[in-house]
């Protein structure tokens, strides 16, 4: 795909994802390309959430998701040189962020949560992860999020008290309702 012609999003928003159509001949060189597409994901969070979806589909993958893994190819090519950047921005500040995508997968209605958390304002995890139940409503999806979020910031702050670096500050923690 040397080739292609880049595309400037890795997923078309007016997508809608089937669980089976017609299967591709070598399944084998898809599921070499989307294991390839999970390792890059930890430079590349950008693709994190098209490489989960495409990656649902390893043992019976049809032509569309083929399309889909193409587009990401192609969406990679556009914007080489994109990742990870880590800054030092003169402060301690961890911070996380929240957002869960209630009843949002189209084919089981399960809830999607995610979180990221910064530290001296980089990045350094995050989290993106369709869960096991169904939520009765956003307000019980939002409250699952915020409660593993604030298990990672108390996580990170024990990490960095550990290596030499104590927080004393309050962490911020921003959820979008």
């Amino acid at each position: 795909m040397t080739n292609c012609k880049p595309t400037r999003t890795p997923l078309n928003s007016n997508l809608k994802l089937q669980a089976y159509g017609d299967l591709i001949p070598n399944i084998e060189y898809y599921q070499r390309l989307v294991g390839k597409l999970i390792y890059l994901t930890i430079t590349r969070p950008d693709i994190a959430y098209v490489v989960s979806l495409v990656s649902r589909f390893m043992h019976a993958p049809s032509i569309d998701h083929m399309k889909i893994v193409h587009r990401v190819l192609r969406y990679l090519k556009g914007f080489i040189g994109r990742g990870i950047l880590m800054h030092n921005n003169n402060h301690t500040h961890i911070s996380g962020y929240t957002d869960a995508d209630w009843a949002g997968n189209a084919l089981d209605r399960k809830l999607i949560t995610g979180f990221c958390t910064f530290v001296l304002g980089n990045l350094v995890t995050r989290k993106s992860k369709k869960q096991s139940v169904v939520a009765r409503s956003s307000a019980e999806a939002e409250y699952r999020v915020m409660a593993s979020t604030a298990c990672e910031l108390i996580w990170l702050k024990n990490l960095l008290l550990d290596l030499g670096f104590p927080h004393q500050q309050p962490m911020s923690f921003y959820c979008d309702n």
